[in-house]
């Protein structure tokens, strides 16, 4: 089986870290929010390739998966930015049977092991959500099957929303279904949906299963990554340094290397710091830092922190910083 993972977006929620840091390799309890992605899909069963779709920062990208996965990849470079059906038409020529399509900023609580029993055509993972207008919602029929997917309804007629997992056994449908769409006239700002194209596969009489993921947490904005940074931490990934020298205050949970150095400090709760960061007489909640950070007589409350940054006397809080500049959280 292969998978298709449209990357080609510059994060701009992120800025200005994600000038420097591919949107999917930006760090979240002290892993690149792909890793966690690949954990699940390893657990979905054979994976025959992944068809990466690249853009920004493309090399940054391409390199990090040739050196951590042992899975045989290839990368398409978007050079037209036309949406989420333009990204994965560009794999049509090497997709010759089912496929998984996914979209590497969210993180989900899913079996995706059931893709090697379904007698569906496909299966489309949502969640439900109270605030639907963001997304796009999935209308279920009462056996399961996707009647209908609307791009942000203005009325709820469904608070299933499109978590951006999708995987398709009857491939040939969906690609006729991405032609049918990019025939079509393009949507807000000039893009083709691919949502449109599962829309031509239930038309045509196509089964697509909606299945319910346990949890589901975004990683594309600074409010929703520390969320889920949080969650990461309560469930399984927190971690403490053996040794704690003393005036150090530590409020669980929290991910802290063994190498950071810390002196008259109180970190946590829910603060991630990466390797040979040094943070002394510093408050830290909610945030996460990156490698080499250096804090002396700072506050960082709600932020994302980049690799070797320097803080001194200073209070950073809901922001995102890196390679020297600061701008507030979107």
């Amino acid at each position: 089986m292969k998978v298709i993972m449209p990357m080609a977006g510059k994060g701009t929620r992120l800025l200005p870290l994600t000038k420097r840091v591919p949107k999917p390799l930006v760090n979240v309890a002290g892993r690149p929010v792909m890793d966690y992605v690949m954990d699940a899909l390893k657990r979905a069963g054979q994976l025959d390739e992944l068809i990466i779709i690249t853009g920004h920062l493309k090399e940054k990208v391409e390199a990090y998966v040739r050196e951590h996965y042992d899975i045989p990849a290839r990368f398409i470079e978007q050079k037209v930015l036309d949406g989420t059906a333009g990204a994965v038409n560009l794999a049509r020529p090497y997709v010759d049977g089912p496929l998984i399509v996914i979209f590497v900023d969210t993180l989900f609580d899913a079996d995706l092991s059931i893709v090697q029993k379904t007698k569906d055509d496909g299966i489309i993972w949502t969640k439900e959500v109270e605030d639907y207008q963001r997304f796009g919602v999935v209308v279920a029929d009462h056996n399961g099957h996707m009647t209908k997917i609307v791009e942000k309804p203005s009325t709820p007629i469904s608070r299933r929303a499109n978590i951006g997992l999708q995987y398709v056994k009857d491939w040939r449908t969906l690609f006729d279904g991405i032609e049918h769409v990019l025939k079509s006239p393009p949507g807000k700002g000039g893009e083709f949906y691919l949502t449109d194209a599962f829309q031509y596969m239930v038309d045509q009489g196509k089964k697509l299963r909606v299945e319910e993921v346990g949890g589901w947490y975004d990683c594309g904005k600074v409010d929703t990554l520390l969320e889920t940074n949080e969650h990461l931490l309560r469930h399984g990934r927190g971690k403490r340094p053996k040794h704690l020298p003393s005036h150090v205050k530590i409020i669980e949970p929290v991910y802290i290397e063994d190498s950071v150095t810390l002196q008259d400090v109180e970190i946590g709760p829910n603060v991630a710091i990466e390797a040979d960061s040094t943070i002394v007489g510093s408050e830290i909640k909610n945030s996460i830092l990156g490698r080499g950070v250096r804090l002396k007589n700072a506050l960082v409350h709600g932020s994302v922190i980049g690799d070797n940054q320097v803080i001194k006397e200073q209070e950073v809080v809901n922001s995102v910083m890196d390679a020297g500049e600061m701008a507030p959280a979107r």
